[in-house]
């Protein structure tokens, strides 16, 4: 009996002996288990459990019959687990809206401001990051220096051919942007005062922001189709100094996936050629920015309107008639704010009973904003199937266009799940990793350990874009859970925390 008892008494104190003396697993800060991961690299969804300490991914383990020490469980009960979307082009104030819900409500958990060449009017964009984070975000925020706010605060203003003293000044404006972490330039140039920079100026700029491993992210002269190919060359040559980016590319007035192709071949054969040239798209078929867009520069400020309508007034209306028709008729223009905010430029004509180009230069003149129903949905999606091509809003809190608060929704439920345009891993990666990569961002848009834990939990058969033309402030749906920075920012669609930080350029 002794001898039979002895091995079995040994292994029983050596067992314990193990026990005791083994190292206790690691307690995470969150354990998300039973998750459908999508990564944000392209690649096809895995099943996994993914474990968070304060902002970072500290573990993914795609053996989920493991089990972890964690101070807060999260079942995703097989929903799908991604990176959280980045906005490569957005609009707002932070001092305003701080919490951006529109944004975080459609999974984007990085925005980007600061765009179409206006930025903080600040000459130390550094001390406004600085108040900006000190706020608490929802979503977080990286910054883009106007070239157009350079403009203005350096005293060039609208000079058509500004002095070398002025232009210095602008530089230096420049290099200290850069210097505090912006990520590059952005361009307005089918707005006032950028439009009145020539190819010298442009050049310049870019180069130096090259020097400082920045981007220059261009709204391009003019994108109407006759335009478009000269409008990109001057935003190439650009090109040789620093990466370019087309901001919420599209062609006015064109049809058809042809022409879209023949504009994605122009920006292949640069790529050939050793330039960095990219893009992004948003997926709806109207535009919108200020009705000033469509008048003449020679009636903008420096000039007075008054006195330009005091004396060329039936020239003005001429070109306005010509112009809105050109631009699909005045029932393509819906006005977004002002006095006549949701109407068509044809229904407020018709409720004033005059010509709508008398409306636009008596009534309305150079104020307000509108959509614009003028491009055409084959090129849109042609775009978007462009594998250099990422996603982006253009949309703000108080934009009165959809695009605000649905595109990212939008891109899910029209073009993956109704009309499969994508596989929902290349959509994903058009949100996260590849715009992470255009713009500089290292420590986002991917699902890997040690990345930082921005987040998003859904299903995507629920996922639904609400805001219409006529109602655009109603909030996506189907977003379960976003993440910023490792904590719950955003769940079962209320704000419940705010998390965010000013990235700046590393």
């Amino acid at each position: 009996m002794k001898k039979a008892l002895f091995p079995f008494c040994f292994i029983l104190t050596l067992s314990f002996f193990l026990a005791c003396t083994s190292t206790p697993k690691e307690t995470y800060d969150l354990w998300i288990k039973n998750a459908r991961i999508i990564d944000g690299s392209g690649s096809e969804p895995y099943w996994g459990h993914l474990l968070v300490n304060a902002d970072k991914i500290a573990k993914i383990d795609t053996d989920t019959t493991n089990t972890y020490l964690a101070t807060e469980v999260l079942d995703a009960q097989g929903r799908v687990l991604t990176p959280g979307f980045i906005d490569a082009h957005s609009h707002g104030d932070p001092l305003k809206t701080p919490e951006f819900t529109n944004f975080l409500a459609m999974g984007a958990t990085t925005i980007f401001l600061g765009q179409d060449g206006s930025s903080p009017a600040t000459k130390d964009l550094g001390a406004w990051m600085d108040e900006v984070d000190s706020l608490g975000l929802g979503p977080n925020i990286a910054m883009f220096v106007g070239h157009g706010t350079l403009r203005m605060i350096s005293g060039i203003e609208y000079a058509k051919d500004p002095t070398e003293e002025v232009l210095l000044k602008m530089d230096s404006l420049l290099i200290d942007a850069m210097k505090v972490g912006s990520f590059g330039l952005s361009t307005g140039l089918e707005y006032n005062p950028g439009y009145l920079a020539g190819g010298d100026e442009l050049n310049r700029l870019a180069k130096i922001t090259g020097e400082y491993g920045g981007m220059v992210m261009s709204h391009m002269r003019n994108e109407d189709d006759q335009f478009m190919e000269a409008s990109l060359t001057e935003l190439l040559a650009q090109g040789e100094y620093c990466p370019v980016h087309v901001s919420h590319i599209k062609i006015v007035y064109a049809k058809g996936e042809s022409r879209a192709k023949e504009i994605l071949a122009l920006l292949e054969k640069e790529r050939q050629d050793g330039k960095t040239v990219t893009a992004d798209v948003y997926p709806y078929e109207a535009s919108y920015t200020g009705i000033s867009l469509l008048f003449p520069d020679w009636v903008k400020p420096p000039a007075n309107y008054d006195e330009v309508v005091a004396t060329r007034k039936a020239e003005l209306e001429a070109y306005l008639r010509n112009r809105v028709n050109l631009r699909n008729g005045p029932e393509a223009t819906l006005m977004g704010s002002g006095d006549y905010k949701g109407k068509t430029l044809k229904q407020i004509a018709e409720e004033l009973n005059k010509p709508f180009e008398k409306v636009l230069v008596e009534d309305i003149k150079l104020t307000g904003s509108a959509a614009y129903f003028v491009m055409d949905e084959d090129v849109m999606k042609t775009f978007l199937k462009d594998p250099n091509i990422c996603v982006s809003s253009d949309g703000s809190p108080t934009s009165n266009h959809p695009r605000g608060h649905g595109t990212f929704a939008k891109i899910i439920e029209s073009y993956v799940i109704n009309e499969p345009l994508l596989t929902l891993p290349e959509a994903i990666h058009k949100m996260t990793g590849l715009t992470a990569k255009q713009t500089g961002i290292s420590d986002r848009g991917l699902i890997q350990e040690g990345m930082v834990a921005d987040l998003l939990i859904f299903d995507p058969e629920r996922v639904k874009a609400t805001a219409t033309y006529e109602n655009p402030y109603q909030l996506a749906e189907g977003f379960d859970m976003v993440f910023v920075n490792g904590k719950p920012a955003f769940k079962d669609g209320e704000l419940v925390g705010k998390y965010g930080r000013v990235l700046r350029k590393k």
